[in-house]
């Protein structure tokens, strides 16, 4: 299955859902510290609602151990700053999407050392900064599993 990779979230809340979207399509979340909350804080259980168990949360001290850990896994990297389309790949199972800080998104260091082909972007109007995070994970994991035929869910 997929991993939603999150660098350095911010909001509670938006990991919250996240971590619920994760635990009802069985796709595995990766968080890279700092975290901008603790795991036990009550905003990100509420988010969460009682999805926590249910979800194969991974939790990594820095981006290089997470890399580490998922190496042999293609890494798609999102940011409003990426010029090709999420909806222009064709994703496979095992496919890892990165996504950064609410806000600010991913560092450019960090841009700038990702392959041009594997840095994407959601189309959105010009006048716009950007999406919330766990919308713009929703969109990439469920056009992921679409691609997948949703294998493994009803």
């Amino acid at each position: 299955m997929p991993r939603v990779i999150l660098y350095q979230p911010e909001i509670p809340q938006n990991t919250g859902n996240i971590i619920r979207l994760c635990a009802n399509t069985g796709v595995g979340l990766d968080l890279i510290k700092p975290l901008g909350f603790s795991m036990e804080e009550k905003k990100l259980r509420r988010a969460g609602l009682d999805y926590h168990e249910h979800a194969r949360i991974t939790v990594h001290n820095d981006l290089p151990s997470c890399l580490r850990a998922i190496r042999q896994f293609r890494l798609f990297a999102f940011s409003t700053k990426a010029n090709k389309r999420y909806d222009s790949i064709c994703f496979e199972p095992d496919d890892c999407f990165l996504f950064g800080p609410e806000t600010r998104g991913l560092p450019m260091e960090i841009l700038d050392n990702h392959p041009e082909e594997r840095k994407l972007r959601i189309p959105m109007r010009i006048s716009q900064r950007s999406l919330n995070l766990a919308n713009a994970v929703s969109v990439v994991v469920y056009e992921c599993l679409r691609q997948l035929d949703f294998n493994g869910l009803e």
